[in-house]
């Protein structure tokens, strides 16, 4: 089983509806997204999948999500945490990867220390 790794960056702004504290006011976070696909077969290039590819593919995602207010947007009626934001990413990115890469974990990172790992259950 291989196991690759990309990264990439967005910047928006959220707040937390049903949360009291100084996170349900409005505020922005630099977010630093990784996510990993796994897979068996390389492909004649000896590739599991062109890591170009998987970068255009998972910018294409965080692009609908970069400087936007997410409560105003994807998020009206979900609250924009950084799990929910994780689950949108995974769910948004997996339509996108070809048969046999099997989208493993996205990552996102609300702060250099904080971060949720989404994973679906195999």
């Amino acid at each position: 089983m291989y196991t690759l790794c990309v990264e990439d960056w967005f910047a928006a702004a959220h707040y937390l509806r049903k949360y009291h504290g100084k996170c349900e006011n409005p505020h922005g976070h630099n977010y630093r997204v990784k996510v990993f696909v796994s897979g068996k077969e390389l492909d004649e290039g000896g590739m599991l999948i062109d890591f170009s590819v998987l970068k255009k593919n998972l910018k294409s995602v965080l692009e609908t999500l970069d400087h936007q207010d997410l409560n105003a947007t994807i998020f009206k009626d979900l609250e924009p945490s950084a799990e929910n934001i994780s689950r949108y990413i995974f769910d948004s990115l997996k339509t996108l990867l070809p048969s046999g890469v099997r989208l493993t974990g996205v990552e996102v990172f609300e702060t250099e220390k904080n971060s949720v790992l989404y994973q679906e259950d195999a």
